[in-house]
Formats: C-alpha cells, sequence, structure tokens
C-alpha cells in the first residue's frame, strides 16, 4: 500500500522541486524511472534476484549512491545527487531527511533521440562517430586505475568461473534455441583458448588492463551529443558484473555490432579505441571476450523463456532473440582465422 501511494505521488509534476510540465513512468525490472522535462529520476524495486539485493531500505540508499558514483567516471554531467524522499504527514517530500523512506538518484535527461542504437537504426552513424565514441572511452578508461583489488578479477581462475558458469546455466536450452553440436563447439573453443593462454591473461594483469569497470556496455547505454558522448547504466549491483578486463567492455560494444549487422563500425570504434589507448594487446583477447559477451546475452534471454508471467508471444521473440546471440557466438569461433 505504502510502495503504491509513494509511486502515485512520484507521478505527480508537483512533486518535483522543478515542477515539470509532465511525468512520464518507465519500469525495469529493478527500477523505476520518472522523466519529467529536464531532469530523471530513478527509484530501485525492492527485489532480490541472487545477483542483486535491493530489499532494504539501507541497501537501496548505498546502491543509489554506488550508481551515482560509478556512473559519474563517465558522466559526470549527467549524474546529479541523491535525494532523499521522507514521508510528510499523507504525502512526502524530496530533500527531507527526516522520515525518509526512499532514495532517488536525480539526474539530467539527455535527448533520446541522439541513443547510438536510434541513431543506428536510423543509418546516422558513421565509422568517425565510433572512432570518436572509442578516443571517448580510452579517456575515460585511461583515468580508472588498475589497484590490486581490480587484479584479482582477471586471474584465469575468476575468469573460468564467470565462463564455465554460462554454461552451466544454459545446458537446459540445448535443443531450443542452441543446438547440441553448436553448444558443445562453443564449450569446447572456451575451454581450450582459457587452457591455452594463461600467460596472456597474465600479461593483461601486469600491464594494468583489469580494472573497475563499466559491465554493460553496449548500444543501448550510450548518447551521441553533438559535442558531447554520454556513457551511462554502469553496472552498480555486483562487482563480478563489472570488475575485468577492460577488453571485455570493449568486446561487448563491438559485438553488439556485430549483431546489428554494421561490424564496419564497430571495428572502427575498437580500432580508433586501441590508437587513442595504446592497448595493443587487446585483440589477442577480444574475440575470446566477444563469445563470452554474446553467449551471456544468449544466456539471459534464454531465462526469459522460463518466465511465466510473458506471453507466448514475447517468448516466441525471446527465443529467437536467444538464437540470434548463440549463433553470433558460434559464428566467432567456427570463423576463426
Amino acid at each position: 500500500m505504502a510502495e503504491r501511494r509513494l509511486i502515485e505521488f512520484l507521478q505527480k509534476p508537483e512533486a518535483y522541486p522543478e515542477k515539470p510540465g509532465s511525468v512520464r513512468l518507465v519500469q525495469t525490472h529493478i527500477s523505476w524511472v520518472f522523466i519529467g522535462d529536464d531532469y530523471v529520476y530513478k527509484v530501485k524495486k525492492p527485489v532480490d534476484f541472487g545477483f542483486l539485493d535491493f530489499t532494504t531500505l539501507e541497501k537501496r540508499r548505498f546502491y543509489t549512491h554506488e550508481e551515482l558514483r560509478l556512473n559519474r567516471r563517465f558522466s559526470p554531467d549527467v549524474y546529479l545527487e541523491v535525494v532523499p524522499i521522507s514521508e510528510a504527514g499523507a504525502t512526502y517530500r524530496f530533500g527531507d531527511d527526516t522520515r525518509i523512506v526512499e532514495y532517488a538518484l536525480k539526474m539530467k535527461r539527455i535527448d533520446e533521440a541522439r541513443m547510438l542504437f536510434t541513431l543506428l537504426l536510423q543509418g546516422r552513424v558513421s565509422k568517425d562517430d565510433m572512432a570518436r565514441v572509442g578516443r571517448h572511452l580510452a579517456g575515460i578508461y585511461s583515468g580508472i586505475a588498475s589497484d590490486e583489488k581490480s587484479k584479482t578479477f582477471g586471474t584465469i581462475d575468476v575468469i573460468a568461473t564467470n565462463v564455465i558458469e554460462n554454461f552451466d546455466q544454459t545446458r537446459t536450452y540445448i535443443g531450443g534455441p542452441i543446438s547440441p553440436e553448436k553448444f558443445e563447439a562453443i564449450e569446447t573453443w572456451s575451454r581450450d583458448f582459457l587452457q591455452k593462454n594463461t600467460a596472456l591473461f597474465e600479461g593483461r594483469i601486469r600491464n594494468g588492463h583489469i580494472k573497475d569497470c563499466h559491465g554493460d556496455l553496449h548500444l543501448q547505454h550510450i548518447c551521441m551529443g553533438h559535442s558531447d558522448i554520454f556513457v551511462f547504466d554502469c553496472i552498480e549491483f555486483n562487482e563480478r558484473f563489472r570488475y575485468g578486463d577492460v577488453a571485455s567492455d570493449v568486446a561487448f560494444l563491438s559485438m553488439d555490432f556485430d549483431y546489428n549487422g554494421q561490424s564496419v563500425l564497430g571495428d572502427a570504434f575498437v580500432d580508433a579505441y586501441i590508437d587513442a589507448s595504446g592497448d595493443r594487446d587487446m585483440r589477442a583477447v577480444l574475440l575470446f571476450y566477444k563469445v563470452y559477451r554474446a553467449y551471456v546475452r544468449a544466456k539471459v534471454t534464454s531465462f526469459m523463456l522460463d518466465d511465466d508471467g510473458l506471453d507466448e508471444s514475447r517468448k516466441k521473440s525471446a527465443l529467437e532473440t536467444a538464437r540470434r546471440y548463440y549463433d553470433l557466438a558460434y559464428g566467432y569461433v567456427s570463423n576463426e582465422d
């Protein structure tokens, strides 16, 4: 009851200090997002999915502050502040810390029409654009230290755990979105790469490429301003999903271009990133991480097939999407030069 009252309050323009003309609510499985004229307020849902836990107010406070801190590395002008929401009699108010019931992350609203994925669908992304993104991200990652904590996430044991977990969690989908032959080929290739390239992964640690990264760097998390580039929605809720080789983040975006049939643009991004960062050794692990990222997307989409809350139409769409990601991963390992 209290949760519903709060959500109703947050949909009212007069609730906000800026008094926007309207407020639009967008929901994800972990957040309520309230979009006004100039600002966006994001409130975490009290959910526990195992890989994230927002079930208490203290946890939501902590992870909202983490989201602010981590995303400011990528877009300091977008991520503004954490605002408490308190009870005020029969209603609520922002900025009062006397009877706090929730926390909201306040962000500057960016132009949805300039999202990289939207521009790509419209055929409005050039190789020069992606070179600009590559140089921009190289500058950001150069400012992130590879400290002792980060380095632990680059060991062969940690990487192998993440990779093997994917296969263990998707065996049930063999014969559905992925064939037995493709599953075996991807798993065998991935395990063989890990086994044969211990020195390569150790070199990535030694040369400072294991960092506190973004973790979810794909087309829908980049906005191409006319003069600025905004990167958002870094993973804050699980360190294992965020820490790792910078090559894994670069591979994610490159893979997303491959998935959308625009490999030339992905190559332009990778080339520019490597030129600007000087990380020439990245190419030796890039394919491995593209396989990994494609497979993770396939896995997450496959989970939707078990969601009883989805109708048959959405499950059919999820099945096709998962199959395409599995096929992309298989294509990488079967077409390796």
